[in-house]
């Protein structure tokens, strides 16, 4: 399976949102970067400046290329909340002044927290999901999908269109536009679907 991402993807409210077509800015991450069932978090020893940025995941239940509108969403069976952690220190190597890629930064073990999946069936409007992580128990992150400024619907179409997506490939769909920020040894990173915990990560 592949995980693929989406950078800069949410406005804080919708007057903000870009005019004119916008060309998603996606990134994959290998599916070694996983941490399942509320794992301690070991940071990484070749960075000293990891973020976290609390994102809802959706998966693609079944083969899909070349999604149209009427059908994207089709593809989606279930959503979980996951937490695309970036080592914003190699990030930055990697950008300036040569623009390279993302893979480092996001891809390291233990860089996708995620929880459980539920159906989507158990959601009526994937355009209006809500989601939040507390750190230290402070809410740190809100968010709702309707503040995407690539849908889910589009994702899956630009996607798609590149590359198959198969069954378990998981979508990270983009953090709050505002509260990421640097995770330290210590931490207690929880994260909520429509109010329900989902995801508690302590890292070492």
């Amino acid at each position: 399976m592949k995980i693929i991402g989406i950078g800069k993807n949410y406005v804080n409210n919708l007057s903000e949102m870009p005019k004119g077509e916008v060309v998603p800015l996606i990134f994959t991450k290998p599916d070694s970067s996983l941490l399942e069932n509320d794992e301690d978090l070991e940071l990484p020893t070749f960075s000293d400046d990891v973020w976290y940025e609390v994102e809802l995941a959706f998966r693609i239940g079944k083969k899909c290329k070349n999604a149209t509108t009427e059908n994207a969403l089709s593809f989606v069976d279930a959503v979980a909340l996951a937490n695309d952690l970036t080592a914003k220190d190699v990030l930055t190597k990697s950008r300036v002044p040569n623009k390279g890629p993302w893979a480092l930064a996001k891809g390291f073990d233990g860089a996708t927290p995620i929880s459980s999946f539920l159906p989507i069936s158990d959601f009526s409007d994937v355009k209006n999901i809500n989601f939040s992580m507390t750190v230290n128990g402070e809410e740190t992150q809100k968010g709702n999908s309707s503040l995407m400024i690539t849908t889910l619907e589009e994702l899956i179409i630009y996607v798609s269109g590149i590359m198959t997506l198969n069954p378990g490939d998981v979508l990270l769909s983009g953090t709050p536009a505002t509260g990421a920020n640097k995770v330290n040894s210590g931490d207690h990173m929880v994260g909520f679907l429509e109010g329900k915990q989902m995801f508690s990560t302590k890292v070492k």
